[in-house]
């Protein structure tokens, strides 16, 4: 027996709401959606699996044209393995780029706040000049 979900519980489990998964239909970045006998949209498990995939493409930056392709190769099933490997992999190294980025801005971030920690301890100025307004120090909790 197979699973069927409505709309309402596919936006659940994939975060979309429900306009956004009509939207992506509409769109063609979801496969076509079954209809039940009173027209309303039955979600199966692997249609389920492929928007939560779409999800994560669009959230780590995919672009829509790719996403298209994707679901063009998609559709002709095993036939695009190969294809749809490669351009998971093209995408994958954007990805890795991404983070490699965000790892270098995240340590700049940190070292912005440790920065800003040392001078509070020490109660110092950005020029390593001491503080001497007691209302400034006082909301760094240092004794004025």
């Amino acid at each position: 027996m197979t699973v069927s979900r409505g709309i309402a519980s596919v936006a659940e489990v994939t975060g979309l709401t429900q306009d956004t998964l009509r939207w992506y239909e509409r769109e063609g970045l979801i496969p076509r959606v079954g209809r039940s006998s009173d027209g309303r949209r039955r979600y199966d498990e692997a249609s389920v699996r492929i928007i939560q995939l779409i999800v994560r493409l669009r959230r780590t930056g995919m672009p829509v044209a790719e996403i298209r392709r994707f679901l063009a190769m998609y559709e002709e099933g095993a036939a695009s393995h190969g294809r749809r490997m490669a351009l998971l992999a093209e995408h994958r190294v954007r990805v890795s780029l991404q983070l490699a980025e965000l790892r270098a801005d995240l340590a700049a971030v940190d070292d912005k706040i440790d920065h800003y920690r040392r001078l509070i301890a020490n109660g110092r100025d950005c020029d390593d000049t001491p503080i001497t307004d007691s209302a400034i120090l006082e909301r760094q909790g240092r004794p004025a």
